[in-house]
């Protein structure tokens, strides 16, 4: 498929290198945020062979409700497949790499992107695990190169996480953030260190989680079932600090020195939270914690808390359990 549609002159041009199931789902978030999006891979025949499948799949997302009505015109008018990288870079704004997570690779790919393209497009990495400043290396003006980690389904998960390296330009992080805003998601700027923050997250609490059940403390099922139920149920509507500010952190400071009683090391008090406790700065009830909610707020916060509980409990019964048993 040629790049023959009209462009109007304010549209973006994007290109996406990787067309399987993460480039694909990144391709069509963008094509559907109003960009013009170029869709490559090793070859002409598997890129088309992808754009053809994503349309595909935008039908039955539209059947399903989960795709507005229309996506795939739009992904159809939006939506090319590029016969080569150097094509489809070429006239791109923004660039996203999202190649296999081998090393090799994604240098061999990232010199062919930042060789073909504007030395002014920003370059982004959908990797998950490599350092940022390692994959900058083969990049030819490497300001312009940093990470953007959509997550698994990238059309379905709001969050973005945004990764520069030392030489990353904050010119270069305010655009890739308005970018990824103009898609409708959210993003978070965070340090180019080993995991980033989200898989460091997930992965701490999955090596917690596997400790139980080898230790024969809890079945799969039973962690699973605890955590989507309890603290897990939170998470949609307050992450970690805002939690640990409504419940208290006088309450967090004493829960840690209870479970120190059996794992002294692993849950050693953070300093962060020992200082604040010191200070008097208890969450949302001092009106000072991580977060510093106001206390004349808390009422209000509380009312939103228990709505919102009470709205997932009922998207949960209209959704039904997940098929895994």
């Amino acid at each position: 498929m040629s790049n023959n549609v009209e462009n109007t002159e304010k549209q973006l041009q994007f290109a996406v290198v990787g067309s399987g199931y993460m480039g694909g789902g990144i391709a069509q978030v963008l094509a559907l945020g109003g960009a013009r999006v170029a869709l490559s891979d090793v070859s002409a025949e598997i890129a088309a062979k992808n754009y053809e499948r994503l349309l595909v799949e935008s039908d039955q997302f539209v059947a399903d409700g989960l795709f507005p009505a229309g996506a795939t015109e739009t992904l159809r008018k939006n939506l090319w497949a590029a016969k080569d990288i150097e094509e489809a870079v070429a006239n791109a704004d923004f660039i996203e790499e999202a190649v296999p997570e081998v090393l090799e690779i994604k240098h061999a790919t990232l010199a062919r992107i930042s060789a073909a393209a504007r030395p002014d497009a920003i370059i982004g990495s959908n990797t998950s695990t490599i350092s940022i400043a390692d994959l900058a290396v083969p990049v030819i003006n490497p300001e312009r190169f940093l990470g953007v980690h959509f997550s698994n389904p990238s059309p379905f998960i709001p969050g973005v996480e945004i990764i520069p390296h030392a030489e990353t330009s904050s010119a270069t992080v305010g655009a890739a953030r308005d970018m990824v805003h103009s898609t409708g998601k959210q993003t978070a700027v965070v340090k180019d260190v080993t995991g980033f923050v989200l898989n460091r997250l997930q992965y701490a609490l999955f090596h917690e989680a596997a400790q139980l059940v080898e230790q024969g403390i809890a079945t799969a099922d039973d962690v699973d079932t605890l955590v989507r139920t309890t603290f897990g149920f939170r998470l949609p509507f307050f992450g970690p600090f805002a939690i640990a500010d409504m419940a208290g952190l006088d309450v967090y400071d004493f829960c840690y020195k209870s479970l120190q009683t059996g794992f002294p090391e692993r849950f050693a008090t953070p300093k962060i939270l020992k200082d604040l406790v010191d200070a008097g700065k208890l969450g949302t009830k001092t009106g000072a914690g991580f977060l510093n909610v106001p206390a004349e707020r808390t009422a209000e916060l509380i009312a939103y808390r228990n709505k919102a509980y009470v709205a997932m409990s009922a998207l949960l019964e209209d959704l039904g359990p997940a098929p895994i048993h």
